[in-house]
């Protein structure tokens, strides 16, 4: 009957979740999906899936997340009325349109933005963010669909990987129909920024790593790895079970350091290393385990470096960790922060809000329409207030997906696929544009939304006698027994 059940729901989301599968695969095509007519579009699609969904499968724990987000969504939606609207509830008109008032002796309607209604075209790729976390919530509250999620993201980012690196060993000076002007020593795939393109890289990588280690660890039977006949063990398995993780991984990682992106590449080697760490930690030696893995990952990750990523150490060398232009440029936008505390300058508007604030020391080559680090130019288009606001429902995801990780036995590479790649995205946004990108936010935003839905333990039937349970590790557990007249609920 559960299967039945199971196989009804399936029919009934089969729409919703086909929609969202062609969305998470088909984002990061057109050139990472940065115009408003493919953000649009993406909308579309995802907006009619959400509609076509079954909450059926979703429990009270979800909802709670639901309800959170809808907190988050009604702060979006009073800030842009008071930057949208003429008469605002709370926003003070920006003092900018008075002084073009008078500058022009003509009189000028007032708006709390700078740029009139620039709030409402920018508002396209936060809402498909947030239609993509929903759906992966909903979608995703059933481990069948949560795992076919995670593995559209891994096989659609070892496609565009692929096509990253054959396009530039081919023709480097092209990015798919278009001519590519910038990063031409670097491999970008199909998105136009080459920090964007590790950060995405990365993430798969990160994501087929996971998958080959829990394909690993569900052919060695005993509970506990035994280190001294691992080489043994994986010499058993057949090469065809997990060869093509391994090269689908490889090209990830291949792509990756042919990026050159020092952040990129350098925060993606982090959650890998920190991902094994986490998924094996049962598997390691009680005290000293977790270090001896954080300090051996950290020594292959730096061979790597020397071995795959010369480019990327020397951009380390010569330029350091930040460039002293991003610096500036982020000191430049906390006196924005600081001019407009409550409302901001309006969604979208950086651009504009930029040049009366932009640092002397900063080159006068260029036109910075990006701040380089997605919260504080959050804060300076939308206010402190709903930065914070989204910045706490940040830390409640995490919390979540912490719970997942350690709580769960079974499936538990689903919600620490999405705090790994939630740390590297976060973090890399902390120093570029990496979520404003939808190309790549889209896709891991419905991995979040997966991730926070398998946090929670699913109770199941007990199962039959003679049967064994499987956790996580895919290590049979103990047997449970069940009769017709009492049921045991067992939790994963």
């Amino acid at each position: 009957m559960r299967l039945g059940r199971l196989n009804i729901r399936w029919s009934r989301n089969l729409l919703s979740t086909s929609i969202l599968v062609f969305v998470v695969a088909g984002a990061p095509f057109p050139f990472g999906s940065t115009n408003d007519l493919s953000i649009a579009f993406w909308c579309l699609c995802l907006g009619l899936a959400l509609t076509l969904a079954s909450t059926r499968a979703l429990r009270s724990e979800h909802a709670w997340i639901v309800a959170g987000i809808g907190v988050i969504i009604a702060g979006y939606a009073f800030v842009l009325h008071e930057q949208l609207s003429d008469r605002p509830w709370l926003a003070p008109f920006h003092p900018i349109w008075k002084q073009a008032s008078d500058l022009l002796g003509t009189p000028i309607a007032p708006s709390a933005s700078i740029v009139k209604n620039e709030s409402f075209f920018a508002l396209g790729a936060p809402l498909a963010n947030i239609l993509a976390l929903l759906l992966g919530l909903i979608i995703g509250a059933e481990r069948e669909r949560a795992r076919l999620i995670l593995w559209v993201i891994a096989a659609s980012g070892a496609i565009y990987a692929l096509y990253g690196v054959l396009s530039f060993l081919i023709e480097p000076t092209m990015i798919l129909w278009r001519d590519k002007t910038a990063y031409l020593g670097s491999v970008t795939g199909t998105f136009i920024n080459r920090n964007t393109a590790a950060a995405y890289f990365g993430s798969c990588a990160v994501i087929w790593m996971l998958l080959i280690l829990e394909k690993i660890r569900r052919r060695i039977p005993e509970r506990r790895l035994i280190w001294g006949r691992l080489s043994r063990d994986l010499a058993d398995m057949p090469p065809r079970e997990i060869m093509p993780q391994a090269l689908a991984f490889l090209v990830c990682l291949m792509a990756m350091f042919m990026t050159t992106s020092r952040a990129g590449v350098g925060l993606s080697l982090l959650a890998m290393i920190v991902s094994i760490t986490v998924f094996l930690r049962k598997d390691l030696p009680p005290r000293t385990g977790i270090w001896i893995s954080l300090g051996s990952g950290i020594v292959v990750a730096l061979g790597l470096l020397q071995l795959l990523g010369g480019r990327v150490s020397s951009r380390f060398d010569s330029q350091g960790l930040v460039d002293e232009g991003r610096v500036e440029a982020w000191k430049s936008t906390l006196r924005i922060i600081a001019d407009n505390p409550w409302f901001g300058t309006g969604m979208g508007t950086f651009q504009w809000a930029f040049p009366p604030y932009r640092s002397p020391n900063i080159s006068i080559r260029g036109v910075w329409d990006a701040a380089h680090s997605t919260p504080l130019e959050l804060a300076s288009e939308v206010g402190i207030p709903l930065a914070l606001l989204v910045a706490a429902g940040w830390i409640v995801m995490f919390v979540v997906l912490a719970k997942g990780v350690f709580g769960r036995r079974r499936d538990v590479i689903i919600p620490l696929a999405a705090a790994a790649t939630a740390c590297l995205s976060l973090l890399h946004s902390m120093l570029d544009f990496t979520l404003q990108v939808p190309g790549y936010s889209i896709p891991f935003f419905a991995l979040f939304g997966a991730g926070l839905a398998q946090s929670f333990r699913s109770g199941e039937a007990a199962i039959k006698p003679g049967e064994m349970q499987e956790g996580s590790d895919g290590v049979a557990g103990e047997r449970q027994p069940r009769t017709l007249e009492v049921h045991k609920t067992v939790y994963f």
